[in-house]
């Protein structure tokens, strides 16, 4: 009863500001975040494939790692339970559920147990081809490579992963994201820059080339730099905006990690949904550089879903998490980093958009100002635990409770 008295308490107050408290909890109930496999065995995969490559690094180890697909199935259904509202699973090629394959000949048979668990938990899938932790991407090249045999590997790669996307649309009703990040680039600038983005465009040309469906979306992401490639990344900012302009199907991926501290993912926003139709923004936190840290409620985050609750651009922006942090408990990981993504979308729900255009339109600043500062201690709280407990999430005691229960019960005996 405590839960549902604050939240009555908690609508009063929004609605003596025009909210709809109700309406932002239904809007919640259907806008998809998808949660990421791979914090759940440090990106390990299934192919065995040795050490992590791509300058990609997780630091720590926690025990209690997924060590296959049954233990990976086990540990996501935990987290899945403490993260409320509607979710969609992110797999990317390395995790090949069902047997393993070379990379240039998998297909939707290598991942039929992930269409399997998703509809078990009522879930839907995305996709991302896997360009790193391969002998052919050693020297720091993949769809960019010097060598047509090499890059070739890599183009079908980038096409069989497409046939896997479809299938995980069709198979669950909802469409996959396909996402493409290639770690290619440089320690040192390289004398010819520009001939490695020639081949990255006609690479990506190749793979989305054919008509394969409208189960499925292919996405594009950039980076800043990367370990081994400080210094020149091939598909840079501008080189993916580039493309995505020039192929307005294709969606331009922003992380929130892959830009410089200074830069801001949340400004951003209404610039590129000027000129394009899909974004798929990537939710991490970076601190000091693109090191993955579990999403916090910090005031990137909330402003990043502000911008987008302000162009009620949610049919335009789809939602992934992307973190990796393996000195702490792996499952909870995942559903904090989740939970505090959901948090800062509800908040930004929340939001009393028409009336604080009202006062900008009246060029009233300072009550725009007080407005503003006014919200960040209205009792969001309040409305979360009651959308927690609407969808049988745990929170507060029983959630830690539970928590460590299941590390005590499962996650402690893996050795």
């Amino acid at each position: 009863m405590m839960v549902q008295d604050a939240f009555c308490y908690a609508k009063e107050k929004y609605e003596e500001i025009g909210v709809d408290v109700e309406k932002a909890l239904d809007m919640l109930d259907k806008i998809p975040v998808s949660v990421h496999c791979w914090q759940l065995d440090d990106v390990s995969g299934f192919e065995k494939c040795g050490q992590l490559s791509g300058g990609i690094a997780a630091t720590g180890n926690y025990p209690g790692k997924a060590r296959d697909f049954s233990e990976l199935k086990m540990d996501l259904k935990k987290a899945l339970s403490y993260i409320p509202g509607k979710n969609k699973v992110n797999v990317h090629a390395i995790y090949q559920s069902d047997f393993i394959s070379e990379r240039n000949a998998i297909g939707p048979k290598n991942y039929a147990g992930w269409v399997e668990f998703a509809k078990e938990e009522k879930v839907g899938l995305d996709f991302n081809p896997t360009y790193f932790s391969h002998p052919k991407s050693d020297d720091g090249y993949t769809l960019s490579h010097k060598d047509e045999g090499i890059r070739q590997f890599w183009v079908e790669h980038g096409k069989k992963c497409r046939e896997v996307a479809e299938y995980f649309g069709k198979s669950t009703g909802e469409v996959c994201v396909n996402n493409v990040w290639i770690p290619d680039g440089e320690k040192e600038v390289p004398v010819d820059g520009f001939l490695p983005r020639i081949r990255l465009k006609n690479s990506l040309d190749e793979i989305f080339k054919e008509d394969l469906g409208s189960h499925h979306i292919n996405a594009v992401e950039s980076k800043l730099f990367g370990i081994g490639s400080e210094a020149y990344v091939v598909g840079n900012h501008e080189f993916y905006m580039g493309y995505c302009m020039e192929n307005k199907d294709i969606a331009l991926t922003l992380d929130t990690g892959h830009f410089h501290p200074t830069e801001q993912v949340s400004a951003k926003i209404t610039s590129l949904l000027v000129y394009l139709d899909k974004i798929l923004l990537h939710v991490s936190r970076p601190i000091r550089w693109d090191s993955d840290h579990v999403v916090s409620f910090d005031d990137e985050t909330r402003n990043v879903f502000r911008e987008i609750a302000k162009l009620d651009a949610f049919d335009k922006v789809m939602i992934a998490t992307d973190y990796f942090d393996a000195s702490i408990n792996r499952v909870l990981a995942l559903a904090i980093g989740a939970r505090n993504t959901k948090k800062a979308l509800l908040k930004a729900l929340l939001l009393p958009v028409e009336r604080l255009k009202e006062l900008e339109n009246e060029n009233d600043k300072t009550l725009r100002l007080l407005f503003l500062e006014e919200l960040k201690t209205y009792p969001l709280g309040a409305v979360w635990e009651y959308y927690c407990y609407k969808n049988n999430c745990p929170i507060g005691q029983s959630l830690i409770d539970d928590a460590k229960s299941y590390e005590n019960e499962v996650l402690a005996k893996r050795v």
